[in-house]
């Protein structure tokens, strides 16, 4: 049987380092905050990056942060960092004064001016060339009476962070500039009321991680072709797999036979024969790649219906927890299933209870999943805590598990990049 996954085996080594040789200033950690429309489509991400391991988590230089992100933006592009979506962009005045963010690609990028850059004349000059050269411009940190409101005609976005304001001042901000051509961007929106709230206030943008808190409907039921993927999930989490039950839930389904066609026949696999049948795709696969493949599939079909970010994290979270697992002991757990399944309650929209229920998993997934504790806990929780840029966690969980912070990084972004790929293959 063959150890490396076929995927493993084509996926371009998009790492900074050669993880046991290189110096660790070549390293870069990354992290992306999605923003969403009222519909909770993702419209576009928050870059958050830090260089190295030195100035990674105690960084008191912002201009430098600002410079890593351009830097980094430019050299990988926003394919694979922004899903081609926007790229929002904090900006200090002395890099908004030098004019670095111009190496990037205007239709793509938002400057946030950073709530600590006063608008004098120069200040002023530099928005008013951005904009002249095709750059939407975001005022971030937004508050009542701000010294920006004179020049809040001039943005495109105001961002009110709810952390800052109360509830009360954010529906003042959003009444004041209703109907401007400014658009309301609400961040720091973590439940499903401040969601409710900021988008009844008028706000038409959101960030944070809300939309990964299902609301708690226990009696919601799954949808017909929803049961159809989690059978499938049950029929490849069984110790011993059932070739003829597996057959018969994809025969079932008609997206799910194409799905499996296309990807079969696709670069990805690098297969020499054409697949004709599922017997056929069944037989040349094997087990160890179907069961992965099946796993990916139910994933993908669930999320067609919700912000493709869903998707995306879901298949990061599940190859970085993969990678993770070659450099920790994690005894027989399937970590990229841990990954996999960790966002499936905002996937479905119904509480991870009923997500877990008659899953034949081990009681350490389980347990992590429903408790969020257990031996696999901590290594989960790095996981979250690279995918939020929360780089203070992520030192402190790498030196638990004695895990370098060059390898955890590089191998974030081998799973970016693996997961763009799933996606467009897929």
């Amino acid at each position: 049987m063959r150890t490396q996954s076929v995927l493993a085996e084509t996926l371009p080594d998009i790492s900074l380092v050669a993880l046991g040789n290189a110096a660790p200033r070549a390293v870069r950690y990354v992290a992306r905050q999605p923003i969403l429309a009222t519909n909770e489509s993702v419209i576009g991400y928050e870059l958050l990056f830090r260089a190295g391991v030195q100035n990674l988590f105690e960084s008191n230089d912002p201009d430098n942060a600002t410079r890593t992100v351009i830097d980094m933006s430019s050299l990988h592009g926003f394919y694979v960092l922004c899903n081609r979506r926007l790229a929002f962009i904090n900006c200090t005045r002395e890099t908004l004064l030098e004019g670095s963010i111009n190496i990037l690609p205007p239709e793509q990028v938002v400057v946030e001016i950073l709530e600590t850059v006063t608008p004098e004349a120069e200040v002023r000059q530099a928005c008013r060339n951005l904009q002249a050269a095709g750059y939407q411009l975001a005022f971030d940190d937004f508050v009542l009476d701000d010294p920006r409101e004179g020049v809040a005609h001039c943005a495109d976005f105001i961002k009110v962070d709810l952390r800052l304001v109360s509830l009360d001042d954010a529906a003042k901000i959003a009444a004041r500039y209703r109907g401007t051509k400014c658009k309301l961007l609400a961040e720091k929106v973590e439940t499903r009321q401040d969601f409710a709230f900021t988008k009844r206030a008028g706000f038409q943008f959101f960030q944070g991680y809300f939309f990964r808190k299902p609301e708690m409907m226990r009696m919601r039921s799954v949808a017909a072709n929803q049961t159809v993927y989690l059978r499938l999930l049950r029929a490849v989490t069984k110790l011993e797999l059932d070739w003829r039950e597996v057959e018969d839930v994809i025969k079932k389904d008609a997206t799910l036979c194409l799905r499996l066609l296309r990807y079969l026949n696709s670069a990805v696999f690098g297969l020499r024969n054409q697949i004709r049948s599922i017997r056929h795709a069944l037989a040349i696969i094997g087990e160890a790649e179907m069961r992965r493949w099946c796993r990916l599939a139910a994933v993908l079909e669930m999320t067609h219906n919700r912000p493709s970010d869903l998707a995306l994290s879901a298949l990061i979270r599940a190859r970085l927890s993969e990678l993770l697992g070659n450099r920790i002991d994690h005894g027989k757990s399937d970590l990229f299933l841990l990954g996999l399944l960790s966002l499936m309650d905002s996937i479905l929209e119904i509480p991870m209870e009923m997500v877990m229920e008659d899953l034949p998993l081990d009681r350490e997934i389980k347990t992590v999943l429903l408790e969020g504790t257990g031996r696999l806990a901590t290594i989960h929780k790095l996981v979250l805590a690279v995918e939020s840029g929360d780089w203070k966690n992520v030192a402190s969980m790498c030196a638990q598990l004695q895990l370098p912070e060059e390898f955890v990084a590089a191998s974030h972004w081998e799973a970016m990049e693996w997961a763009e790929m799933i996606t467009v293959a897929a």
